[in-house]
């Protein structure tokens, strides 16, 4: 492949333009936004997982993979600031697969489903060399009310939910056997899509919402594209999850958790209301600028081109 996975993705978008006027938001963002009618908004989105580059069996469950694949899936449903709706799954199986397996992967997406009120209403099976589980997701929200990747303006502030690293720690850890690190393996093997926690964002007046699948520098450099903005990233105020390191926050991926603009005055009561309802922290970690410049900051305050740099499907 000549081309990275951005890249690509930019290439299909060009190719996909020019959608229907009942198109809200179309490809490039988390998740499709559709107009179906007075009162709500139509959200979708799939995301794919792929045995040898996003799970090894030898060190995940079929129960926890299952639940993985739709929380996936629910975080981009969550990063529109929408509510999970229903989900479909298409699995590719080889023939290696025995029938046992498949029904405890469905027990984990059943459990996940459960989580976060949505209904697991169908999809589709297949055979073929590698085994691939895509699960599609819909949700619904209110009408103009999605919050996507290109809202953001200058001066907001840039805050993450949670802590970050925990997955790509966690994943460090499964590979070593290293069982005593428990919640960092909870964080890559069961992670939490933050439906509410968006939600209140959302309230609170957040611009531009994008969820970190792929690294919180990547991710933020994406929706710092979509915006048309720079940053001015503070390393050292990133939250960095106990067990892991700066590299494992910036650069790990698959935490799920949520990077958003907002105006700076309305950050302390979301992040009092975060606390309060879910227990989850929220924390400033830097301020987007009109000059386009993306800068992070370093712990010893000198400054750097703040690299893409995280999760490429195409770079492995």
């Amino acid at each position: 492949m000549d081309l990275t996975e951005d890249e690509l993705i930019a290439a299909v978008v060009r190719v996909l333009s020019g959608a229907g006027p009942e198109v809200r938001v179309g490809a490039g963002d988390d998740a499709a936004v559709m107009s179906v009618g007075e009162g709500a908004e139509l959200v979708l989105t799939t995301d794919t997982l792929v045995e040898g580059v996003h799970f090894d069996l030898e060190l995940t469950s079929a129960r926890d993979l299952g639940a993985k694949a739709v929380t996936a899936s629910v975080s981009d449903i969550a990063a529109m600031a929408a509510s999970p709706r229903a989900a479909v799954c298409a699995l590719v199986l080889p023939p290696d697969v025995e029938g046992s397996w498949v029904m405890e992967l469905m027990g984990g997406m059943r459990s996940a489903c459960d989580e976060y009120a949505l209904w697991l209403v169908g999809g589709d099976l297949s055979r073929g060399p590698a085994l691939t589980i895509a699960v599609t997701v819909t949700g619904e929200v209110a009408p103009g009310r999605a919050i996507t990747r290109s809202g953001a303006r200058p001066d907001d502030a840039v805050v993450v939910t949670g802590a970050l690293g925990g997955a790509a720690a966690g994943l460090r850890a499964a590979r070593e056997g290293n069982a005593s690190a428990a919640t960092l393996l909870r964080a890559h093997f069961r992670p939490v899509a933050r439906v509410g926690e968006a939600a209140t964002l959302a309230r609170h007046g957040a611009t531009a919402m994008i969820d970190i699948s792929d690294g919180l520098a990547l991710d933020l450099v994406r929706l710092c594209a979509a915006s048309r903005v720079g940053v001015r990233l503070e390393v050292a105020e990133v939250p960095i999850a106990e067990g892991a390191t700066v590299d494992d926050a910036l650069e790990g991926g698959e935490d799920y958790e949520l990077i958003a603009a907002m105006p700076q005055d309305s950050v302390e009561r979301a992040g009092a209301e975060l606390r309060e309802t879910f227990g989850v922290p929220l924390t400033i970690v830097g301020h987007l600028e009109g000059s386009g410049a993306l800068t992070a900051v370093d712990r010893d305050g000198s400054g750097a081109p703040l690299q893409p740099r995280g999760w490429d499907h195409f770079a492995r």
